[in-house]
């Protein structure tokens, strides 16, 4: 098996990780450098950014629910509509991330 396509894959992630973090790094320990975005807290970000609008759906909905004067159906609908669709971009995120998990450990060294 050749390692060349590999290190090039390498270098491509590691090059649009830099990127994304703000700045170019080079060598070995570019994720253990300070500074570097820390993919656990992305993903508890992400995860508290899914819980908060699926929380505020749901006391919106609750709003209407009570006949409460400052709550109405469109605002329901669009909280609704807002909580399903990031519940369902964060399932997607899981279930690539699982693929990729389960590609990773599939592949022989």
């Amino acid at each position: 098996m050749s390692t060349s396509g590999i290190d090039q894959m390498l270098r491509e992630l590691r090059s649009a990780a830099a990127q994304a973090g703000g700045g170019a790094r080079e060598g070995a320990d570019a994720g253990a450098a300070a500074g570097a975005p820390d993919f656990a807290a992305m993903l508890r970000s992400s995860i508290d950014s899914v819980n908060a609008a699926q929380q505020d759906a749901q006391k919106v909905q609750q709003a209407f629910d009570a006949d409460a004067p400052e709550a109405n159906l469109q605002e329901v609908v669009v909280a609704m509509q807002k909580a399903s669709l990031s519940f369902q971009t964060m399932v997607q995120v899981r279930n690539r991330l699982v693929t990729a998990y389960q590609d990773i450990m599939s592949t022989q060294v």
